[in-house]
Formats: structure tokens, sequence, C-alpha cells
């Protein structure tokens, strides 16, 4: 009796050590990590963005639409609550996603526009807050890529055998990631005219 009680015993640990429960805790620890950097890139983008409308404002003035069009893409951008329940929710996640490339859109317009000024590109606080601007690019684009990462590794998980049966068994499901906006568009060959 004893010792089908030690064999039952040691099925178990084997089960449980094989049913994935950790590695999935782990990596929706690590997703949710990820996520919270690349809100963090995505709120200091935010915060530089009235600095920078103030100091275009200051030199391009007669670009009232351009600027109306930054200011009102940080405000949408701005409004979607950046909840836990956010990655859980692909439409909600796909309405975030474009607001923020909604408000990247209208600051590359902003940096257009400023090429036609020579004084606001002469400017050192201008020169400071688009070199601030383009590091944070930067890093929203490594905090992205490290959330992809995380979400691909969990998603993984979640679906493999016998790790997806845990997974439906306390309800994890995958999760969305970030997606190219106009994949459509980037597909096509880019059109080279020496001609001009």
């Amino acid at each position: 009796m004893r010792s089908i009680i030690n064999i039952l015993i040691l099925t178990a640990i084997l089960a449980l050590s094989g049913c994935g429960y950790n590695t999935i805790q782990a990596q929706d620890e690590q997703i949710n990590a990820s996520w919270a950097e690349v809100l963090n890139q995505y709120q200091r983008r935010a915060d530089l963005v009235p600095n920078l409308v103030n100091t275009v404002k200051g030199y391009a003035g007669h670009e009232k639409e351009v600027l109306e069009t930054v200011t009102a893409s940080r405000a949408r951008a701005g409004s979607i609550q950046a909840t836990p329940e956010l990655l859980n929710d692909e439409q909600a996640f796909a309405k975030f996603q474009a607001a923020q490339g909604e408000l990247s859109s209208a600051l590359s317009r902003l940096m257009a526009v400023s090429e036609n000024y020579p004084q606001l590109k002469a400017d050192a606080g201008f020169r400071d807050l688009q070199a601030q601007l383009e590091g944070t690019e930067n890093r929203i684009t490594v905090a992205r890529n490290r959330y992809i990462a995380a979400v691909k590794d969990y998603n993984i998980t979640v679906r493999s055998f016998p790790s997806n049966l845990t997974a439906k068994l306390f309800d994890y499901t995958p999760k969305p990631s970030f997606t190219v906006e106009n994949e459509k568009a980037i597909a096509a060959p880019p059109t080279v005219d020496f001609g001009k």
C-alpha cells in the first residue's frame, strides 16, 4: 500500500512539473513588465509633445493645422486607459495601437514642417527636444520589440502541448501583439525614379 501511495505521489509530481503552470506565470509577468516599459516610453513621448508644440509655435505660428493635429493626437492617445485588461482585449489593444500610430504620424508631419524654418532648426531648445524625441522613438521601438518577444514566448507556451491543457484549465489565452498598420503598403516595393 505504501509503495502505491509513493508511486501516485511521484506521478503527481512528474505530471505537475511538466504542466507548464510556472512557465505560463513567469511569461505572463514578463509580458506585464515589457508592457509597462512600452507605456513608460509612450508617456515619455507624450510629455515631450507640449514643449515641442510650443517651441514650433513660436517660429511657425501659421502652421496651425499641424500643431492642432499633434495636440489632438496626443489627447486621443492619452485618453485610452492602458489597463492590464487592454492586453487581453484585441479590439482595445488595436485602438490603443492606432492612437499611438496617429500620434507618431502627427509628430512626423511636425518634424517635416520644421524643415521649412531655418531659425527653428537653429534653436537650441528645439534641437534638444528633437533629439529627445528621436531617442524616445528609439526607446519605444526597443520596448515594443521586447514586448513582442515576450508575447511570442507566452503564446507558444499557451498553444503547445501539454502546457496548453494547463492554460485552458486556468483560462490563459494568447495575447495580442503589435502589428504593422498598413501591411499591404509596406509589402509593395518602393518606386525609385532617378529621372527628376
